[in-house]
């Protein structure tokens, strides 16, 4: 039986990778969130996350009420608070202050775990491991994450082909049971035969909503455990889909 087109949350790692990814793209600075800008650009996300049914969705709907809650106390203060500002800022400061906390927190831990990770493959290269010394069960791929391109940037792509105006409304949907392998097979084969292939040329001709999230996932299966590789033009360039290589087979192996 072919599984759901549902996606495990740890996949997308959690609403303040998202934030840390909105900062990253803007060329924000996390010390001053620009909460406002930061919760619109949020929210579009989320609204593809739901198109991918996420289980456990609701830490990303937690934290866009958090962003919208902050959105509100800045731009939109109660009566009482305008009374009472100085008392509110001498005792809680900037509203965003905890959450601006948790990002730069969660940014530290998350650069120091490449950096580890760098250090390893380095490692690795100098010192690889004799045949007698590697695992006898080969390495989970499902742990491996998207490099080369950033899942947030597939997401993103996905936004916009969805806010295309050819794109069947809510109100005339129709859905696609094609199982998530025959999707698989299809594009992999594509890929291969092609060599490189443009993700947005991939949904030229797709109308229907469920296809096209068909179709994305059989993108993330892909490049997350067939070896496919995923290389972007430029900030919000198109993305282009690789084939597989006999290094990055081997790697895996290893």
């Amino acid at each position: 039986m072919d599984r759901p087109y549902r996606i495990e949350l740890d996949l997308f790692t959690g609403p303040l990778d998202l934030l840390l990814y909105l900062v990253r793209r803007n060329e924000l600075d996390v010390a001053d969130l620009p909460i406002a800008k930061i919760t619109q650009q949020f929210q579009d996300f989320l609204d593809v996350l739901q198109e991918l049914d996420l289980d456990l969705i609701g830490d990303f709907v937690v934290m866009a009420s958090t962003l919208v809650e902050i959105k509100s106390r800045i731009v939109l203060p109660s009566p009482e608070e305008e009374r009472a500002e100085e008392t509110i800022e001498a005792q809680s400061g900037d509203p965003r202050s905890d959450l601006i906390d948790q990002l730069m927190e969660y940014r530290k831990f998350k650069e120091a775990a490449l950096a580890l990770e760098r250090h390893a493959e380095i490692w690795q290269e100098r010192y690889p491991r004799l045949s007698d010394e590697r695992p006898s069960s080969g390495k989970d791929p499902s742990a491996d994450r998207i490099k080369e391109v950033e899942l947030w940037d597939l997401v993103s792509a996905l936004s916009r082909i969805l806010k295309r105006k050819e794109i069947e409304t809510q109100s005339s949907i129709r859905y696609d049971e094609t199982p998530l392998h025959v999707f698989v097979e299809q594009i992999g084969e594509q890929v291969r035969r092609e060599q490189e292939v443009r993700f947005f040329s991939l949904f030229d001709e797709e109308t229907i909503r469920s296809r096209i999230v068909g179709m994305f996932l059989a993108i993330l299966e892909l490049i997350r455990h067939h070896h496919f590789r995923a290389i972007q033009e430029g900030d919000h360039g198109d993305i282009i889909i690789l084939p597989p290589t006999d290094e990055s087979i081997a790697s895996k192996t290893q």
